[in-house]
């Protein structure tokens, strides 16, 4: 790949430097912050910064409250970039929690929605996380161990992220959640691990659930993008049946709609070409250009390395070839234009590789409002 500006190297831009602010507060203001027990704050100002975010989610939930809103309250946990919040979110929600281990997802979920996620969930104690009518989780998919005689949830999650999302879950009892995984879940282990997964938050904790696979071009996307979709509710919810929304089947939007016209910077060298992208005639790598209506390979986490295989790229710009640019990763996954991405490029196309497909978590997002029942 051929140089070019890229958002996000050198120096770091405004709004991601520390400014110093004058605060003055009593000595028993003083103390009793000091006294504090916060999770990941180790000095005063950490814990200054950690009560100022706290407060602000407050201050949101009441303003909400006075125009006789009440919203709901939901946490967003592998928040990466904040895809399924973006789905979720609207005027009569509030974000009451985020968690997301790795700094560049970190820095550019702050970019976009003004609060740093607290960090490893692992690390979080599941009796400090705020009451939430919803739990929102794109979780990642682990091997399930299977060692030990201890019984229930405890003995075939123990050790696996998805066993953080339980013991929240347990803590917490959220009126519903909304969970989301690659479609190969469905098969990992011989359908052991979603087994599981399914018994765990059924006979375990008690929840109403359901699950299917969508596929983002049904929901305006131009990819072909599939994902198990997994949804449950609280028995007092009294939720028997869920349909999931299958988007529109007959109407598929085309590649060359969300496609820029030789944005500068993401030419592949003609080398690269030659000697591995075209080194066999196979009709490899996938090639896509203005004309082109078609629904492109999924979008993967990977894709900086330019693969062959599964790769998509675009008949355009200097050297005639070229990868996805900024504007079109954002299209192409459904986030809006002006997302910000304040980190190198690298990061940029692992972080939309790992998101979501904004319009369909939105639908999923709309029935799963429409079913519960209203908070008071």
């Amino acid at each position: 790949m051929q140089g070019g500006s890229r958002q996000g190297s050198g120096r770091k831009t405004k709004i991601d430097k520390k400014q110093g602010k004058n605060i003055y507060l009593t000595q028993k203001q003083i103390t009793t912050i000091e006294s504090l027990s916060l999770d990941g704050c180790k000095n005063f100002s950490q814990k200054c910064v950690e009560l100022i975010k706290l407060g602000i989610i407050q201050n949101n939930l009441q303003n909400k409250n006075k125009n006789n809103i009440t919203p709901i309250r939901f946490i967003d946990l592998f928040a990466g970039i904040g895809g399924i919040r973006k789905g979720f979110e609207d005027s009569n929600t509030v974000c009451v929690f985020s968690s997301e281990w790795d700094k560049y997802a970190a820095k550019t979920y702050e970019a976009n929605y003004g609060e740093i996620p607290f960090g490893d969930i692992t690390k979080i104690n599941e009796k400090e996380i705020p009451d939430h009518d919803i739990l929102l989780a794109g979780f990642p998919c682990q091997p399930f161990s299977h060692i030990g005689k201890r019984e229930g949830f405890t003995h075939e999650t123990q050790g696996t992220l998805f066993f953080d999302v339980l013991r929240i879950l347990k803590e917490k009892k959220p009126k519903a959640f909304l969970l989301e995984n690659v479609k190969g879940l469905i098969t990992h282990d011989k359908g052991n691990t979603l087994r599981v997964i399914l018994k765990s938050l059924k006979d375990d904790l008690g929840y109403t659930v359901f699950y299917d696979v969508l596929d983002a071009q049904n929901f305006g996307l131009p990819q072909r993008r599939e994902r198990i979709i997994i949804v449950g509710f609280r028995p007092d919810q009294k939720i028997n049946e869920f349909l999931f929304p299958k988007g529109d089947l007959n109407s598929k939007v085309g590649i060359n709609s969300i496609l820029e016209k030789a944005p500068k910077g993401y030419s592949i060298s003609k080398y690269l070409q030659d000697s591995y992208l075209f080194k066999k005639n196979d009709g490899k790598p996938q090639i896509v250009d203005m004309n082109s209506e078609i629904q492109v390979n999924t979008l993967v986490a990977s894709y900086h390395k330019i693969q062959r295989l599964t790769g998509t790229f675009v008949k355009d710009g200097e050297t005639g070839l070229r990868l996805y640019s900024e504007l079109e990763c954002k299209r192409l996954m459904g986030f809006p234009d002006d997302f910000k991405v304040p980190v190198s490029r690298t990061q940029m196309y692992r972080q939309f590789g790992n998101s979501v497909a904004v319009p369909m978590i939105k639908a999923v997002a709309n029935c799963i409002k429409s079913a519960i029942t209203p908070s008071t």
